[in-house]
């Protein structure tokens, strides 16, 4: 019998950060996205205008989650959600939509512990962009985790700058190695966002994250292919054919390469996204988040294979 790695559950074969959570917190725990109406410097002006080629938020945002409704209700709509569907116990406040650092220091306080305020709660999670990080948020969220789990999610998309230029990210990749060298250290997660199947992007180009993410000492990930939506500039130049998606089986195979040679230590968050069918372009695999998820975890056992397998 294949001895694994301690961190690598024994039946699906990754670090699979609901497990991590489990074992942590001692019970399920769910995590409840709110919207808390920020922008992002690659749409105010500030660093670009239009976002990312491929953003429209609801395409992966709860309906509930709308900033006109306050965080709280929000909280308790996201905690009932999980308490009947999973029978999750206790919760982490995911502020997701856009760039949840992108304000002041006395603006994120107030909405970080008004999220914290709740017994149920353990922490929080908090979506944000490498350019969006001042000293004071640092500081901010470095004095909540001496107390409280934190998680500082880091949309990086891609380590090459240029695809970074071409899907309009408003970032580079040093920018992004410098924010990781400011938050290590402070006594929270870091969870870095990737995505497979940019235009002229290789399998080869993309599995070069794994050994970042390893050499960084990244603490978790999350992946999705590369999607397209109504509304967003990605959906134009699949229309026009200037995008043309990975195909499912390049993607399952890509994925469970990359989980091979990422540290099993490292908790997988995501593996796969999705979009609403009403506003869904491409590709069209017609699977659910659970089905995807599952696809590449059987891939790996069809390898015989694990989480880290491929780093010695």
């Amino acid at each position: 019998m294949t001895l694994l790695p301690a961190t690598v559950h024994p039946e699906i074969r990754i670090n699979s950060y609901g497990w991590y959570l489990r074992k942590r917190f001692g019970c399920r725990v769910s995590k409840v996205n709110v919207d808390a109406g920020f922008t992002c410097p690659n749409r105010d002006g500030s660093r670009g205008t239009g976002g990312c080629i491929y953003c429209d938020n609801s395409s992966f945002s709860p309906g509930a989650t709308q900033p006109h409704i306050s965080i709280e209700e929000q909280m308790l709509a996201g905690m009932d959600y999980h308490r009947k569907r999973l029978g999750s116990q206790k919760f982490i406040i995911y502020f997701q939509k856009f760039t949840n650092t992108y304000d002041s220091v006395e603006r994120l306080q107030a909405l970080y512990q008004r999220a914290l305020a709740h017994p149920d709660v353990v922490g929080i999670s908090v979506g944000t962009r490498p350019d969006a990080l001042s000293d004071g948020a640092i500081e901010l969220l470095a004095g909540i985790a001496r107390e409280r789990y934190v998680c500082l999610e880091l949309g990086l998309q891609s380590m090459d700058d240029g695809i970074l230029a071409n899907i309009n990210r408003g970032h580079t990749f040093d920018e992004y190695l410098g924010a990781v060298n400011r938050v290590s250290g402070r006594g929270m997660d870091i969870c870095t966002h990737l995505i497979y199947g940019f235009p002229g992007e290789s399998r080869a180009g993309f599995l070069k994250s794994a050994e970042m993410i390893a050499s960084l000492g990244i603490n978790s990930v999350k992946l999705h292919q590369l999607h397209a939506v109504k509304g967003t500039r990605l959906a134009e130049l699949y229309n026009r054919g200037e995008f043309v998606p990975v195909a499912m089986e390049e993607y399952i195979a890509a994925a469970a390469d990359f989980l091979e040679l990422i540290p099993a230590a490292v908790t997988v968050q995501r593996l796969y996204g999705s979009a609403p069918l009403e506003i869904r372009v491409a590709p069209e695999w017609n699977l659910k988040n659970n089905q995807m998820w599952y696809a590449v975890l059987n891939e790996l056992k069809a390898r015989g294979s694990w989480q880290g397998k491929r780093r010695g």
